[in-house]
């Protein structure tokens, strides 16, 4: 809940109260604002975006607050009494919860935001002394503008971009008027609120639909947030709709976005900023929308590609990308016609193709590394991102099922009706999929995927890291094992040979079937070879083959 709205001089506790307003209005307007998303692309996502990137930044500052709070507890002397302990300043709230909008940022809007609060920590995150509050206020909102430009690769105006720099503008306009803090923050919500109206007449796709620019529309939310908290004031509703032109709305919501790159690809990078520099030329070689905020080390990276794999290869020879999340945007602009879809799956996968196929198949996908849990708040939000009523959620992988069932719990609070199908693998999940039908009844389609997944066999192959005892004996450094529904069968020397054993195994006990998703450095002539294989001894067995992409295992195998 916002705290109440009382007039704070610009210290850390406006900072929190500015949060807590920012994310309450954001909540009020998020569906209004999803629903006059056109530009870069219409997926009906941008005031979710919103929402979610400052609710990341306000549990980093509630955090930041905690901890000097529980520090005050472990350290309190008895007798002794320090006004100052405990306390958190201007600069320590302000970088808690530019940080936290960092790390969560979500799409493009999402991602300026948290540039946005950066350039204001850049400013008030120093520990500034000489300077009336108005002076920085001002000069944090003119640095924010400035450093959302630089960050976006090819800024447009009529955009979030446009409404940052007309708040600036006006900011620096109160001040010199020797403003307070109060006024400047007045001034940027009055300058913002009228550069809005202006961008339908500035972009096209946007003229076209009659509406205002969504993540302005957005920032406005946050700026008149920043005023209340600053003065005690709270702005007038305004309806986020209303035509700023006098043009028809088209009948069908994403007429204007064809032939865009297929995918938004975003990341967490940790880099040295000469790598982010090569990064951002090899991006934007690759796509379009290309946002990539930060700095010391951390980055935030967003685009829109063609071929998500590889925008994440790019990303891993500048460093290390994590928190990778892969979105199709053909599933997000079929979800934008509607206002919210009955049911949806969820599916955590440990590869970019994985996560293409899975996309391609409908669902919302979450990229993993093997052998790493996806943290509860990746699924969370890959389930709001869903945007539906039931959500179906495919872990595939033992370990995974854990926090996919915390994810369900905390969605179940929100009132989502969540089911979560104990699926091993990644070729139980494609299984899964390929029955999913939104037309049933949620429980008769949960039945039927969970039947198609329980139903299918799967194995891995993987190269022994050191000597062991397995299951199927003692295997040494560098062979290869295969692995039958998580239990080592067979130690091999070689690739092909184990996999053929493998599949013997499996077809011994029947199938129609074999399902091959090939690891990044697997030839596609041991493909070619498992195929022959089957069809020579099992002429009813059909094969299909898929390249599961970097983290894949070398091989999984699914008999169905």
């Amino acid at each position: 809940m916002p705290h109440p709205p009382q007039p704070h001089t610009l210290d850390a506790e406006a900072v929190r109260t500015w949060s807590s307003l920012a994310l309450a209005a954001l909540g009020r307007a998020r569906e209004d604002i999803d629903a006059i998303n056109v530009y870069p692309v219409a997926d009906a996502d941008t005031g979710t975006n919103l929402y979610l990137t400052a609710e990341s930044a306000d549990r980093a500052l509630e955090a930041a607050f905690g901890s000097a709070a529980a520090g005050v507890a472990h350290d309190a002397t008895p007798g002794v009494t320090d006004s100052t302990a405990g306390a958190v300043s201007l600069a320590q709230a302000v970088r808690a919860y530019a940080h936290g909008a960092l790390i969560g940022a979500r799409g493009n809007s999402g991602t300026i935001l948290a540039q946005l609060l950066r350039g204001v920590a850049d400013v008030l995150g120093t520990e500034p002394e000489g300077r009336a509050p108005g002076v920085l206020l001002a000069q944090a909102l003119t640095r924010a503008a400035e450093s959302a430009y630089q960050a976006v690769a090819h800024p447009v105006e009529g955009t979030m971009l446009t409404v940052a720099a007309a708040a600036a503008r006006a900011g620096e306009a109160a001040q010199a008027a020797a403003g307070t803090a109060a006024d400047v923050a007045r001034a940027a919500y009055d300058g913002a609120r009228e550069a809005l109206a202006e961008t339908p007449g500035q972009l096209a796709a946007l003229g076209r639909a009659g509406v205002v620019d969504a993540g302005g529309c957005g920032l406005v939310a946050v700026l008149g947030a920043l005023w209340q908290a600053l003065s005690g004031q709270e702005p007038a509703a305004e309806p986020v709709r209303g035509r700023a032109v006098p043009v028809p709305q088209p009948t069908e919501p994403c007429a204007q976005e064809q032939g865009g790159p297929a995918y938004e690809v975003i990341y967490l990078l940790e880099a040295s900023d000469a790598a982010v520099g090569a990064l951002r030329t090899r991006l934007d070689g690759l796509g379009d929308s290309l946002v990539v905020v930060g700095g010391e080390g951390l980055w935030n990276v967003h685009v829109h590609v063609d071929d998500p794999g590889a925008a994440v290869e790019a990303g891993v020879v500048a460093g290390r990308p994590y928190r990778i999340r892969i979105t199709h945007f053909g599933d997000e602009r079929r979800r934008a016609r509607v206002e919210r879809a009955e049911r949806a799956v969820v599916a955590v996968v440990p590869g970019e193709g994985l996560a293409g196929l899975c996309a391609e198949a409908g669902a919302t996908t979450v990229l993993a590394r093997p052998g790493e849990a996806p943290a509860v708040a990746e699924l969370v939000d890959a389930i709001r991102r869903a945007h539906a009523r039931e959500v179906v959620l495919l872990p595939n992988d033992a370990d995974w099922r854990a926090a996919a069932g915390a994810a369900a719990e905390q969605a179940r609070a929100d009132g989502v009706r969540m089911a979560v199908i104990p699926t091993r693998s990644a070729v139980q999940g494609l299984a899964a999929l390929a029955v999913h039908d939104p037309d049933a009844s949620f429980d008769e389609d949960v039945v039927a995927m969970t039947a198609a997944a329980g139903a299918t066999r799967y194995a891995e192959l993987a190269v022994a890291e050191r000597q062991s005892f397995t299951s199927a004996g003692i295997c040494q450094a560098g062979d290869v094992l295969g692995l039958i529904d998580g239990d080592v069968a067979v130690i091999g020397a070689g690739l092909p040979e184990t996999a053929e054993a493998v599949l013997e195994r499996m077809l011994g006990s029947g199938g129609e079937l074999v399902t091959l998703i090939l690891g990044p450095e697997v030839p596609d002539a041991l493909a070619e070879r498992l195929e022959a294989y089957v069809q020579h001894g099992h002429l009813a067995v059909d094969t299909v083959t898929y390249r599961g992409g970097r983290w894949s295992a070398p091989l999984l195998i699914g008999v169905e």
